[in-house]
């Protein structure tokens, strides 16, 4: 094994073959494994929404309990977050990720027997309960396999899962629904629930065989390529550590996460506050029932930005890049939501999901950029800590939304609910304004974004 070399060049674009060969293969191996876990996890997250209306005609779930529920999943998520990330680090990635796949794919097919407001509320509960630890897990998992300067790419492909989900999953969800109303003797959105469900489970017994917990241990590897990958992430480590808490208490501790955590939630609020709705919104725009035909419209936005998403992270690889351009994406964000709003009181379809469509996409492109500032800073237990910590707060804004939206719509009834939406819009911009403040940070980490490598 090798020992650490200060001189080493962190730019993997001017670094020897062998360092440019590690990361193309690690990207090979391990990003599609990833991608399917979020891919199943999103589509589990947020498949009620093709079901609310029936599970309110078929078992009683007033709306005020599908808000609750909804959003209710967040507070489960929040609460373990932390702990998982921490298990995740003692475990190892490959057994803790696949855990965590196939006990939320249970409760997610679990939702096929739901009965009552109780049973619903309690089950998205459980729901992130398991699933807590995914998501900041593979961010902590990508930061230990690939350096700072190709980080965001990495973090674009995973986040892929998300439009994938919604692009795939949309008509997948609408067409189970309508598979089980006219041919099963179930009902529609009880095939749904427990189809998608058990996709959970089998993607978790996949990872078992598929992830590799760190380079030194991957067969796919080389010697030379193990070795060219640990030293410069080794670098990495060194500056992060100067540049950020060590420990789990300082980690929670430090204004910089918390910092990071604001922006976050702000995010997440415009995130969820769109996704849980947007079959509902797309069904008022065109006219039409919840169903195959909403289901592919809804898949438009999702198409979309999965090529932005990608696109943007793979060329994001500079400071300045980051900054500029996420604070960009987070404007477009607040002023696409406010657009939505306004087509869909104005009975304008096209101009809506043409809104709408420019909002996901841009909320789809800045997450990678976000979370490129601090993994750029934590490492350690500091990182299962201080991730845990800004995903598990951040993602609040996931149980804020629905609330939030329902509410203001029943204080300021319009007959598109024009108001709830815009008040997720708000916050978008303010992310925007925080992000955009990173240019007064100082940090060493920025260094390794220089388009030539350090010291030359």
């Amino acid at each position: 094994m090798s020992t650490f070399n200060p001189s080493v060049n962190v730019d993997p674009n001017a670094h020897s073959p062998a360092l440019k060969s590690a990361i193309s293969k690690a990207a090979r191996h391990l990003m599609p494994m990833l991608v399917i876990l979020y891919f199943v996890a999103f589509l589990d997250r947020t498949n009620i929404g093709f079901a609310q209306e029936a599970l309110s005609v078929d078992r009683g779930i007033s709306e005020g309990a599908f808000a609750l529920g909804a959003g209710i999943f967040f507070i489960g998520y929040a609460i373990f977050e932390i702990p998982s990330n921490l298990l995740l680090k003692k475990f190892g990635a490959r057994f803790w990720l696949a855990r965590i796949a196939i006990t939320w794919g249970i409760v997610a097919a679990a939702f096929a027997f739901t009965t009552d407001d109780t049973m619903f509320i309690i089950l998205r509960f459980l729901l992130g309960v398991t699933e807590a630890g995914l998501f900041p897990g593979v961010i902590m998992f990508l930061a230990e396999w690939f350096p700072n300067k190709v980080r965001v790419q990495m973090f674009a492909i995973f986040y892929l899962a998300q439009p994938f989900s919604q692009m795939l999953g949309a008509p997948l969800s609408g067409g189970l629904i309508s598979f089980g109303d006219t041919v099963t003797p179930w009902q529609g959105w009880q095939v749904m629930f427990f189809v998608e469900g058990m996709l959970a489970v089998v993607a978790g017994i996949a990872a078992l065989f598929f992830l590799v917990n760190s380079p030194q241990k991957a067969k796919f590897l080389n010697q030379e390529e193990k070795d060219a990958l640990t030293e410069v992430m080794a670098r990495e480590d060194v500056v992060r550590t100067e540049d950020g808490p060590s420990g789990i208490w300082r980690a929670m501790s430090s204004w910089k996460v918390w910092y990071f955590t604001i922006i976050y939630f702000c995010l997440q609020i415009a995130v969820y506050g769109t996704t849980f709705y947007l079959p509902q919104q797309v069904s008022g725009l065109i006219g039409q029932e919840v169903g195959w035909q909403v289901g592919l419209i809804s898949a438009i936005p999702w198409l979309v930005g999965l090529f932005a998403c990608y696109f943007f992270g793979k060329h994001a690889s500079t400071i300045i890049r980051r900054r500029n351009w996420g604070t960009m994406f987070y404007l477009l964000t607040g002023l696409a939501i406010l657009g939505s709003a306004w087509a869909g009181a104005n009975g304008m379809p096209f101009l809506g999901i043409l809104f709408i469509t420019i909002a996901v996409a841009s909320f789809l492109s800045v997450g990678p950029i976000t979370w490129s500032y601090p993994t750029a800073f934590l490492t350690g237990t500091a990182a299962a800590a201080g991730i845990g910590l800004i995903n598990s707060l951040g993602n609040l804004g996931g149980f804020v939304a629905p609330i939030m939206r329902t509410g203001i719509n029943e204080a300021i009834p319009t007959e598109s609910g024009t108001w709830g939406v815009v008040s997720l819009g708000v916050f978008a911009f303010l992310a925007a304004a925080m992000l955009y403040c990173t240019r007064f940070f100082r940090a060493r980490a920025d260094a390794l974004l220089e388009d030539a490598p350090p010291g030359h």
